[in-house]
């Protein structure tokens, strides 16, 4: 049934019962919106034909909010001047549906295992992009078969794998720079999550579905989550996006290194880095996850039933491991209490009125090398710890002598200022008495 056969159903039916007509007129409404939006698009977008009869009648019957004909008018490529048979074939000039599918180029609508096929028809074609995007990259395809999801789909036919519309949608599809959009940095979580934290939807793939959640916890899903830093890691920066594969034991210290260069350079230098690899261990998350990613904690570093260090040494496990991990305990808690003595003598100092801005400002190369030394513990060398950690002792001290200085100086005042009033009284009382006796 062609839509405009189903538009005169619509038009009888509307004889008969008021809820038929209010469905009547919504449909006009409807249509009749989507109609100038499409001459809207006409009218700024010259490559719309004007005779393009696929959303004039898809809209008279698709009543669905989330139909293609109501969304595609938001779409980036109606957007870009293009129309419906630009994807699905066909001539947009005829009205009739049937003789749409019997015409030459006809496509319709792609079945999931042809949708990356479908769309690789433009965005695998450099001299098609080049004309209405040129930055964007045309190896989608070639990485998407690479992937994880695309091994699924073309080589198993895993349909229930993520395909181009899966993590894009369709028909209303918006700039990753966009808000709008389902892949903009911060819906990608949210993206990803509408699969893989099904666990009925994920049944049968042996992958947790808990990642969200744990990400959500994590220092980057709270960065990016809750701070809005979209330059916080989300999902494809570790997995990648079009190539998506998770990291291997081998990889994911490159992974990490991508961000935190110095750390991985650190490690790399440490004696853990050829034990983890002669055991097949994974580097970074072997202490701190892979999704629940938590703020680093000084207790992670010791000799404390609670430290990581003892889930792997022991006293009489033959190495100096423990040793060291006291060590680097000790200068780090060292320097952790410097930095706050020296942080509440300044907070006290700002509360009595005294101008310590040069003290905050030097509190923050004590940060500096609180956060430096906390990126040389990945060397797991006690003394290069102890080295890192002294220019900040030194700048603390400074900071906390400063702050006492002012301390000082307030009440040198107050007491000057205590002082100098006594005098003034005293010497006003004696200038009264001294004129009372001239006057008697």
């Amino acid at each position: 049934m062609g839509g405009r056969d189903i538009y005169r159903c619509n038009d009888n039916s509307r004889l008969f019962s008021g809820v038929s007509r209010m469905i009547f007129m919504t449909n006009r409404i409807k249509r009749t919106l989507v109609l100038f939006g499409t001459l809207v698009l006409v009218c700024f977008f010259p490559g719309l034909s004007l005779a393009d009869n696929c959303l004039g009648c898809h809209s008279g019957w698709e009543d669905d909010e989330r139909a293609p004909s109501a969304l595609f008018p938001t779409d980036i490529h109606a957007q870009a001047g293009l129309g419906c048979s630009d994807c699905h074939g066909g001539n947009p000039e005829l009205d009739d549906m049937d003789d749409v599918r019997a015409g030459k180029g006809y496509r319709g609508v792609p079945k999931p295992k042809e949708i990356p096929a479908f769309c690789a028809t433009c965005h695998s074609d450099p001299n098609y992009m080049i004309k209405h995007n040129p930055p964007l990259a045309t190896d989608q395809f070639d990485k998407y078969k690479t992937s994880v999801h695309g091994k699924q789909l073309l080589g198993k036919g895993d349909i229930k794998a993520a395909n181009c519309v899966s993590c894009h949608s369709v028909h209303d599809i918006a700039s990753p720079q966009l808000p709008a959009s389902t892949v903009y940095a911060l819906n990608i979580p949210g993206t990803c999550a509408k699969c893989h934290s099904d666990a009925a939807y994920m049944a049968g793939y042996g992958i947790p579905t808990d990642q969200y959640d744990d990400y959500a916890k994590s220092v980057h899903g709270h960065a990016l989550l809750d701070k809005k830093d979209i330059g916080a890691p989300a999902c494809n920066d570790c997995h990648g996006n079009h190539g998506a594969t998770p990291p291997g034991v081998t990889s994911i210290s490159a992974v990490c290194g991508m961000c935190h260069t110095l750390i991985s350079e650190e490690f790399s230098k440490s004696p853990h880095k050829k034990a983890f690899d002669e055991m097949g261990y994974p580097e970074c998350e072997g202490c701190h996850s892979n999704h629940l990613v938590l703020e680093p904690q000084l207790f992670w570093v010791g000799t404390s039933d609670s430290s990581l260090c003892v889930n792997c040494h022991s006293a009489d496990d033959g190495t100096i491991a423990l040793a060291t991990a006291e060590k680097m305990h000790s200068s780090l808690q060292e320097l952790y209490d410097a930095y706050d003595r020296a942080e509440e003598k300044t907070d006290e100092g700002d509360v009595k009125g005294m101008m310590v801005t040069d003290q905050r400002f030097a509190l923050k190369e004590v940060s500096q090398a609180i956060i430096k030394t906390r990126t040389i513990i990945h060397s797991f060398d006690a003394e290069a710890v102890a080295k890192t950690t002294a220019p900040g002792m030194q700048a603390a001290e400074k900071v906390y002598e400063a702050s006492v200085a002012k301390i000082d100086e307030y009440y040198f005042r107050r007491y000057g200022l205590g002082i100098a009033t006594l005098i003034i009284t005293f010497l006003a009382v004696m200038l009264f008495l001294k004129i009372k006796s001239v006057e008697k």
